[in-house]
């Protein structure tokens, strides 16, 4: 959600420093120009040639966040977000008192909430909105969650160097078979386990002064807050502590080997989706035990202890997807679509998904030009549109002002879903940002994901229908490197969901081949998709994909 002062403090800069931006290329590419008009003002538009690539399974371990719960889009069918972690200890543990008693063990798990949208009551207490959720309001669904029988290795030792284990969106049953049986979520209370559901409620905790009797009413945010099987705990925690089990990490991991969530339909509720940060989560462990008395044959006291565990080290996220849905154009398309014409629409969809792959400038390659910038004879393997853009026929030099990719969303087929907030473009061919990303300076610190505002990608609403018209990506230096330069590669580019700006790198797809080898680790985190219009000559020319580059040139 975004705050109106926030925009127009964003507004501010991003105008000062587009500005100057504009000045400095003017100062720099035509500084020796004198005179007050010697520049004459241009617009130029290029179709772009789009088609849509399916990733199948893609790499899904340790996401900065993860997706859990069931949500239901009518565009792209059902996904069922599971999710495994390990568990970690932040303070080994080498001694247990004697008669230990667990008195609780609490499932902890923060959500995420709209800041804009809380409210604070006079007693202190506050009313919160929670953020990042998709599908029907307090939605019920069945959690269960399980000890990991997985053991998650942080190395693979198959490969030369053992990199990074790598973990698949499509691991659920390998997963799902190695759980322990006991399911440690199994409160009285349904809204624990079989009607669970994402609540925004606060948590109200009050605490009594053991010598005055005070009371004190503390509020915490909004989470998951699960009682767990204390006896189960008490077993498999406490009475391992005096055999070396928590006396460090690395053995604690293998005896331990975390937690497995699995989500389920309850009853006839369609469930719904939040995104979850589990590096957050903590499992907290309070007992009792004797200590020994300060003087030898006196009486022990009892005294009350803890044992946190983090949900930290490796973790994947598990999707099921359906797209059986009759009628659902998603199901319907290839893995890969028509490289030569493009498609109509393109598809894109976070998690186990889809991505659009562009080509800039029409294929047609019919001419060239020689060093000089002579026309030749016969093709060079550069775009005869490209070509004319680097030898203009009057020898005057290009002025790239600003470059833009437009997509205009499908309304219609997108009215009853959710709308992704942002789309990321790279450079599908190498598997990187492309350079307009990589020099954008505007960082915003407190919203990380709200940063690069120049090269954009947020959506744009249309101020009738209050839903997602268009979003506009700005490639200007791109393509002054593709005109300025002559050796520059016309790359293939890529425009996925992103569920984060800030994060750049690449997840591989489990089943690479000629068409994708990998696509990018935060459109994985997404769970939303949208649709856009293609390039295709079938589109309507106001919708259709262009490129839109504003040039000058000296008289």
């Amino acid at each position: 959600m975004y705050n109106n002062s926030f925009f127009k403090k964003i507004l501010i800069a991003v105008t000062v420093l587009f500005l100057y931006s504009c000045d400095k290329d003017y100062n720099e590419i035509g500084g020796d120009l004198i005179g007050g008009n010697n520049f004459d003002l241009n617009k130029v538009s290029f179709n772009v040639s789009g088609y849509n690539q399916k990733t199948g399974p893609i790499q899904s371990n340790n996401l900065e966040v993860n997706p859990l719960g069931i949500y239901n889009n009518p565009n792209f069918g059902e996904t069922t977000a599971n999710f495994n972690t390990q568990v970690s200890l932040p303070t080994f543990v080498s001694a247990v008192g004697a008669r230990p008693f667990v008195e609780s063990v609490v499932l902890t798990i923060p959500y995420y909430t709209d800041d804009l949208k809380t409210k604070t009551n006079t007693d202190g207490s506050h009313v919160y909105v929670l953020d990042s959720i998709y599908g029907p309001e307090s939605a019920k669904m069945k959690l269960s969650v399980y000890e990991s029988g997985y053991f998650m290795r942080d190395a693979d030792p198959s490969t030369q160097f053992q990199s990074q284990q790598k973990y698949y969106t499509d691991q659920n049953a390998d997963f799902d078979n190695l759980k322990l049986p006991a399911r440690l979520n199994d409160s009285p209370s349904a809204s624990q386990n079989d009607e669970f559901y994402f609540d925004p409620a606060e948590h109200v905790v009050v605490t009594t002064d053991s010598i005055t009797a005070a009371k004190t009413t503390k509020y915490e945010l909004p989470g998951m807050k699960l009682n767990l099987n204390r006896e189960y705990f008490k077993t498999r925690i406490l009475d391992a502590v005096n055999a070396g089990k928590l006396a460090s990490n690395d053995v604690f991991k293998n005896y331990f080997r975390g937690l497995y969530f699995k989500m389920e339909k309850s009853g006839s509720s369609p469930g719904n989706l939040a995104m979850l940060n589990f590096k957050a989560g903590k499992i907290t462990i309070t007992y009792k035990e004797d200590v020994a008395a300060a003087v030898a044959g006196g009486t022990p006291t009892r005294e009350k202890r803890t044992i946190v565990l983090e949900l930290g080290g490796n973790s994947v996220s598990l999707l099921k997807n359906d797209f059986s849905a009759s009628g659902m154009a998603y199901n319907a398309l290839p893995s890969t679509g028509n490289t030569t014409q493009g498609d109509d629409k393109l598809f894109l969809k976070g998690g186990e998904g889809s991505v659009a792959v562009l080509d800039l400038f029409d294929k047609a390659d019919v001419k060239g030009y020689d060093a000089n910038g002579n026309l030749t004879v016969g093709p060079n393997g550069v775009s005869d549109e490209l070509d004319d853009l680097r030898n203009p026929a009057d020898k005057k030099k290009l002025l790239v002002n600003e470059a833009n990719l437009v997509f205009h969303i499908d309304a219609s087929a997108m009215a009853n879903s959710y709308e992704p907030q942002r789309v990321y473009l790279f450079d599908y061919t190498n598997n990187r940002p492309v350079v307009d990303f990589v020099i954008d300076p505007t960082v915003n610190s407190a919203f990380p994901k709200k940063s690069k505002v120049l090269f954009d990608g947020l959506l744009k609403q249309d101020a009738t229908t209050k839903k997602g018209a268009t979003y506009k990506i700005r490639i200007t230096n791109q393509i002054r490197n593709l005109i300025n330069n002559k050796d520059s590669t016309n790359v293939k580019l890529g425009l996925v969901v992103t569920e984060d700006i800030a994060v750049n790198a690449s997840s591989k797809v489990r089943t690479p081949n000629a068409f994708i080898t990998a696509a990018p680790r935060a459109s994985v985190m997404n769970p939303l998709g949208t649709i856009l219009y293609g390039g295709n000559s079938n589109v309507p020319f106001e919708k259709r994909l262009k490129l839109e580059i504003y040039f000058t040139k000296p008289n």
